[in-house]
């Protein structure tokens, strides 16, 4: 995702709302501006340089933690970004369909859009936005440590590898996928930094989605909190262990072009190398009393292209999408299993391309396991612009979040198909907003 540049263009278009609604007398106190804009952190950021850890140009790596003065509890968050892993992608030929940072980390990156307003799990508020005040989550308070992304292996990597233009019109490029040891090192060095944790959580979007279960077992044997969660958002796992998987095919480019075995060779006996998306059951035996959690739209089309275009050549995005709602059964399916393990499926959200549930603001991320379009007699039932309805209740995720990281309860929904979110007036007003902040220039 290019997001930070757009920004600025985001505000001002709310603004105008916000301006506008001052003369609606039953608007002009749902939004203020500082609702707008305070979503970001204001964290004392510390900057941590480690000899050895580097971006995907030989650049110097960098992460950010805070420390609270009022919590023992540690969230640690994978940035996203993409992937890749060949010259079309590595180089940028493939646009959204690469990865991101090539050029590196800049020294003052913790202070730009992404890190600071993207992740309301980080911020430890669901921001401010029209129409909806800004309101603090679980995650409020916590430590926090950011990990930006760029080695576009999804933070697990361990290969230099030196890509050739296919064309022959442009020189190689030499691409450190190397995300693992900067991930190793990272956490060794806050063992030391945080030696007494209460609650650990690893996290991430998208790209850190796939980090935040891949090293989860490093990260909780390295750190030994008290009690141990992990939530991906949107960068599945999915089992793939033999050619019949619609994830194999990127399964296997990956753990050759990466080396992912250096990660495998890291992991306990329950682990198969052979499916990548064991991953999942891996964890959740090894560490029977910690809590895991799976959330993300069945009408992803982000992460969903990544995992399916470049392998099936002439796929058009009904058959990409056919084929993550495939795969994304046969996660549940595994997860399932294991009562350590919840999950937050809704259908669809029109920001983002449906991808990712946790960013920006958590407005379309409810999920219901009933929902169903109005029978003919319940046309007039409020809302009366909703040709959709939730017999049992919507649950939020920031409720969903609640339940299950502070209350340690077990949170099952899969929400069956609807657009429930593309008849609410506040998404027909908020998304396109901040689509155009996500799209960047």
């Amino acid at each position: 995702m290019k997001i930070r540049s757009a920004f600025r263009g985001w505000r001002t278009e709310l603004l105008a709302l916000v301006v506008a609604g001052s003369f609606l007398p039953n608007v002009a106190l749902a939004i203020g501006i500082e609702d707008v804009v305070d979503g970001g952190n204001t964290y004392a950021w510390q900057r941590v340089e480690l000899p050895g850890t580097y971006c995907s140009d030989g650049s110097q790596y960098r992460f950010w933690y805070y420390d609270s003065p009022t919590s023992t509890n540690l969230l640690i968050s994978f940035e996203g970004g993409g992937a890749c892993w060949d010259y079309p992608s590595c180089s940028g030929q493939t646009g959204i369909l690469g990865a991101a940072h090539p050029n590196g980390i800049p020294s003052d990156y913790i202070t730009s859009f992404e890190p600071q307003y993207v992740s309301p799990m980080v911020n430890g508020a669901d921001p401010g936005i029209p129409l909806r005040p800004k309101q603090n989550i679980a995650t409020n308070g916590w430590d926090v440590v950011y990990m930006p992304y760029c080695t576009g292996d999804t933070h697990v990597g361990n290969n230099v590898v030196t890509y050739t233009d296919p064309t022959g019109q442009n020189p190689p490029i030499v691409f450190r996928h190397v995300g693992y040891n900067n991930t190793v090192a990272a956490l060794n060095y806050l063992h030391t930094r945080f030696p007494s944790i209460n609650k650990l959580l690893i996290t991430g979007f998208s790209a850190g989605g796939v980090a935040s279960s891949a090293v989860y077992y490093q990260a909780r044997r390295t750190l030994v909190p008290v009690q141990g969660y992990l939530l991906n958002d949107s960068g599945p796992i999915f089992p793939a262990p033999n050619a019949t998987y619609n994830s194999r095919p990127l399964h296997v480019l990956i753990t050759a072009q990466w080396n992912l075995q250096s990660l495998y060779n890291q992991l306990p006996a329950s682990f198969d190398p052979n499916d990548f998306g064991s991953m999942n059951a891996m964890v959740a035996t090894q560490f029977p009393s910690d809590r895991f959690a799976y959330t993300g739209y069945s009408s992803d089309y982000n992460f969903s292209r990544f995992s399916y275009e470049r392998f099936y050549p002439g796929i058009t995005q009904a058959g990409i999408l056919q084929k993550w709602r495939q795969d994304q059964t046969n996660l549940i399916n595994q997860i399932k299993n294991y009562s350590n393990y919840s999950y937050h499926v809704p259908w669809h959200r029109p920001i983002n391309d449906s991808h990712c549930v946790a960013i920006i603001t958590f407005i379309g991320s409810h999920a219901c396991p009933t929902v169903r379009k109005k029978y003919w007699y319940e046309a007039l039932e409020w809302p009366w612009t909703q040709s959709w309805k939730c017999p049992s209740g919507f649950t939020p995720f920031e409720t969903f979040l609640q339940q299950w990281l502070v209350n340690n309860a077990q949170k099952r929904i899969v929400e069956k198909e609807n657009y429930y979110n593309n008849e609410d007036p506040g998404m027909q007003i908020v998304g396109p907003l901040i689509n155009d902040a996500l799209a960047g220039v």
